[in-house]
């Protein structure tokens, strides 16, 4: 035998390559299955494919409609191969832990095959919950709804309460997204009732979040597991993506919360006093442009951002509009607002700042025809949820009142464009001329990815708006 080289495999035995054959033969299986549940997970409805009129789709995924078997089976094979391999190997695990423990008493919803969790660290809890009085229609039913939630905490080990998440998720068929970091945890999920009950429930109960987690702060509202395209948790640096260190700019240094009634009357007086050309108040929304397009609060101030990321650069730029003034900060659910105005403090140039507990989800609750107006923008399939009539935006093509948002049509494009049905039926389906007209032309790379040409709708759009102060605001204070 040559000097280092490995000394021959010994015979298999025979034994040995049964076990080998029956284990290949159940990750097989373990992945047909997977791959059957996801693809059964994205069906739509019978009656929701009437209500719509796309008699003709039959699943939605990634924001696209396939009619036949094969297209769906060809776009989760190509785009999803990863989520059913993991999904595959979770089952298989928790199949191997039910054989191994067959032999003696087990611990009712477990997470066996957690890396230990079970037995980790004493403030996170990786039990799941007993559903075997739940039957699976129950579990899995498409009339449901969708949560937000989002929790500041202390996360000594994210990676942890990352794998916890996401088996439980995958246990209650829930799909959307879930951010973990050491700073806390931010959820968007969709289920059907009681599987969204028992997240919540589950959530309530989970040592790490007792005492700050409560019932009030999961916002609901009409959808389920279709309004997502599939599950992804994930461990991050921050909960919700503003570019800046936790460590830096703290959740632990925000702003003033204020309950929806509170801010309620201080919209009301800021509104009153702008009318008067008298306000020291500004209402700033921290959400995206697109998202204030089609809703706002009245007379606000919306920064014309394509991202969050870019909110502390917008506040640089405009610093001289905050001085010595109140703020009044809102967004979605409230979690934007918690390092923004924490962001806002740090520059030491407001007289105070507040901010909307709960966001503007917790505020139509209680003013379902209050001061906000129009539709408010949800980051799932829904695109938007309704709580007036009112209609504030306008087709992009014709000014047509219309806040239905779409993809633009161009197949490497991912704006959203305000396309009314008549506009729609003249084929004007992009968000700009250049997509229309060229549909984005796409040059392979040798990696295999793909190269964009940059479309009208971004290379115009500045990163960072300079307010002109600000006639426009107290201008719009009297809409």
């Amino acid at each position: 035998m040559v000097p280092g080289e490995a000394p021959p495999a010994g015979p298999v035995s025979p034994r040995g390559s049964a076990e080998a054959v029956a284990a290949k033969k159940q990750r097989a299986f373990a992945r047909r299955k997977a791959f059957s549940q996801f693809v059964k997970a994205k069906e739509v409805p019978a009656a929701a494919r009437c209500s719509a009129g796309g008699e003709g789709v039959r699943w939605r995924c990634c924001r696209q409609a396939f009619e036949e078997l094969s297209g769906i089976h060809r776009h989760v094979a190509l785009q999803h191969a990863g989520d059913i391999g993991q999904q595959a190997g979770l089952a298989a695990k928790q199949a191997a832990a039910e054989v191994s423990s067959s032999s003696g008493p087990a611990l009712a919803g477990s997470a066996d095959g957690l890396h230990g969790c079970s037995h980790g660290s004493p403030e996170i809890s990786c039990v799941l919950p007993d559903t075997s009085h739940v039957s699976y229609d129950d579990l899995t039913s498409k009339v449901g709804e969708v949560l937000l939630y989002y929790c500041y905490c202390e996360v000594k080990d994210p990676e942890k309460l990352c794998a916890w998440q996401k088996a439980l998720c995958q246990h209650l068929h829930l799909t959307g997204k879930v951010r973990v970091a050491s700073e806390g945890i931010n959820g968007t999920v969709g289920g059907s009732k009681v599987a969204a009950n028992l997240y919540i429930q589950v959530m309530l109960s989970q040592p790490l979040f007792k005492g700050i987690l409560r019932q009030e702060d999961f916002k609901s509202s009409a959808g389920g597991a279709h309004c997502f395209p599939d599950l992804r948790v994930g461990v991050f640096k921050e909960i919700v993506p503003m570019g800046i260190d936790p460590k830096i700019v703290s959740y632990k240094e925000t702003g003033i919360h204020l309950s929806p009634q509170e801010f309620h009357r201080e919209v009301e007086q800021y509104l009153s006093q702008a009318n008067q050309g008298q306000s020291n108040t500004i209402l700033l929304d921290c959400r995206n442009f697109y998202e204030s397009k089609i809703g706002h609060f009245q007379g606000c101030l919306a920064p014309d951002i394509r991202k969050f990321s870019y909110f502390p650069s917008y506040i640089d730029e405009n610093l001289e509009l905050f001085k010595d003034k109140r703020v009044l900060m809102y967004c979605t659910g409230g979690i934007r607002c918690e390092r923004g105005s924490a962001y806002l403090r740090s520059k030491a140039v407001c007289r105070e700042v507040y901010q909307l507990k709960g966001g503007i989800h917790k505020y139509l609750e209680e003013f379902p025809d209050g001061f906000y107006r129009g539709k408010l923008f949800v980051f799932d399939d829904r695109y938007a949820i309704c709580s007036n009539e009112d209609i504030i935006s306008a087709c992009r093509y014709c000014g047509t009142l219309w806040d239905q948002y779409k993809l633009c049509s161009s197949q490497h494009c991912r704006q959203l464009v305000l396309t009314c049905p008549s506009c729609c039926n003249k084929g004007l389906t992009a968000c700009c001329p250049v997509c229309q007209e060229k549909e984005l032309k796409v040059t392979s790379r040798a990696s295999g990815q793909t190269l964009k040409e940059e479309c009208e709708c971004t290379r115009r759009r500045p990163r960072v708006p300079i307010e002109r102060v600000s006639q426009r605001m107290l201008d719009a204070g009297k809409d």
